[in-house]
């Protein structure tokens, strides 16, 4: 059942209203859930776990990818950049061929664009084929993760999802884990070519896997169409974008997912090295454990807000004010970083990774037909990962200028702050 976003304003005095007749029934329109959606869900996630390793992969390379490529840090960032930016741009793209071709489909094409740059990375001689890699990287992780959301909103009950994509962002942040020590281990063990191309091989395999087991919807499930009905571009965005939900959702993300995602994909694992003197191996474990030590979060937090959907307000502000203080703290601290500082606001920015699609994504399911999801999904996507891209941007160009992370990393204080007091006007206006 579909609630509009006047039903979610109706109760006074709270931010959240109840959800129990949408939480408890589940009747021909709704999804019931069981093996096989889990099924389902669990060989599409695969894919996601993919996704986050080929994203994120470059982060413990750095170093290398430097030197290898005969790059400076400005243009090093350049790499990551260009895959972020393709995810951004083809949030909404992915989210309308999401509602429209179906997830299938969608997440096997997204497949082959990574298998196809993850190759071509690997073999790249020079720092030109290796951006045409990380592009293609970029193209097919656009098309990955909102349709897992999708497949969750598809296969189980609304009262669900939230717990759905509290796990997702489990085995997410399980991709960065690998992407961290177990990449950094290979890197050093068998090297650049056989680590990337090791990746690539596992790819094909799981593309295969989800065109065999990956069904649209739960046979038999007449009544329920994974296509949206077929609406313009525009009438799709302001649809997404006047309903408090996605807003709260966009606002959200942009607070809590962006820090982490900025330190995995590039700067975490320099910062650790150069910025707190750790040494390279420490510094790989720190950032494994630090994405590893938070993943039990999100599905309690999942499991508790698909009982008490009001607590999913306490969360996202308490996370967002935690990470802005925290990234405050960071830039401003006299005298250089402390290492127990700098691992704090690193542990916490974890937290808010990991909790941000449980949150952000069941935020942007409030006042929009399920059959039209993707779309909201995508623009929520696309304001953390643009906050990402521009903080990384701008840490990479400051670098490039004057050694100092703590000037480098005022734009992501700046970001956090500025996202999370939005956060709180949304909020506000909505109880």
């Amino acid at each position: 059942m579909t609630q509009t976003s006047g039903d979610r304003t109706s109760a006074r005095g709270s931010a959240e209203p109840p959800r129990r007749a949408e939480r408890t029934r589940t009747g021909p329109t709704e999804p019931g859930g069981g093996a096989r959606a889990w099924l389902v869900w669990g060989v599409a996630v695969g894919g996601y776990f993919l996704a986050m390793l080929h994203r994120n992969g470059l982060g413990v390379a750095a170093l290398e990818a430097q030197s290898r490529f005969d790059v400076g840090p400005a243009l090093l960032t350049l790499l990551p950049m260009l895959q972020l930016l393709v995810y951004v741009l083809l949030q909404v793209p992915a989210g309308l061929l999401a509602d429209r071709l179906g997830p299938r489909f969608t997440l096997v094409i997204g497949m082959v664009a990574m298998t196809l740059g993850s190759c071509l990375f690997a073999l790249a001689p020079g720092i030109e084929l290796a951006v045409a890699g990380r592009f293609l990287i970029g193209l097919g992780d656009a098309l990955v993760f909102l349709n897992v959301i999708r497949l969750a909103a598809l296969w189980f009950p609304r009262a669900r999802y939230a717990l759905v994509s509290g796990l997702t962002g489990v085995v997410g942040g399980a991709g960065q884990v690998a992407s961290a020590a177990p990449l950094a281990w290979a890197l050093t063990s068998v090297g650049w070519v056989a680590a990337f191309l090791a990746t690539t091989g596992i790819t094909v395999l799981m593309a295969l896997l989800v065109l065999l087991v990956v069904r649209d919807r739960p046979s038999g499930a007449a009544g329920r169409s994974t296509v949206a009905d077929p609406i313009p571009l525009w009438s799709a965005l302001r649809e997404a974008v006047r309903a408090d939900g996605p807003r709260i959702g966009m606002a959200h993300h942009a607070a809590v997912m962006a820090p982490f995602t900025m330190m995995m994909v590039l700067w975490g694992y320099p910062f650790l090295v150069g910025g707190l003197g750790l040494p390279e191996n420490t510094a790989a474990l720190t950032l494994t454990g630090l994405a590893a030590g938070a993943l039990w979060m999100a599905p309690v937090a999942g499991a508790l807000i698909g009982r008490w959907p009001g607590i999913r307000v306490y969360f996202a502000l308490v996370l967002g004010g935690s990470l802005s203080l925290g990234w405050l703290l960071l830039v401003v601290w006299p005298g250089g970083v402390p290492l127990p500082l700098g691992v704090t606001v690193l542990a916490v920015s974890a937290l808010g990774q990991t909790m941000a699609p449980t949150i952000s994504f069941d935020f942007a399911r409030d006042g929009i037909p399920a059959s039209r999801t993707g779309v909201a999904s995508g623009l929520v996507n696309m304001t953390g990962f643009t906050t990402a891209v521009v903080c990384t941007v701008a840490a990479g160009a400051i670098l490039q200028v004057v050694p100092d992370y703590q000037l480098a990393f005022i734009p992501m204080a700046v970001t956090t702050i500025l996202s999370t007091a939005v956060l709180a006007l949304f909020i506000r206006r909505r109880v």
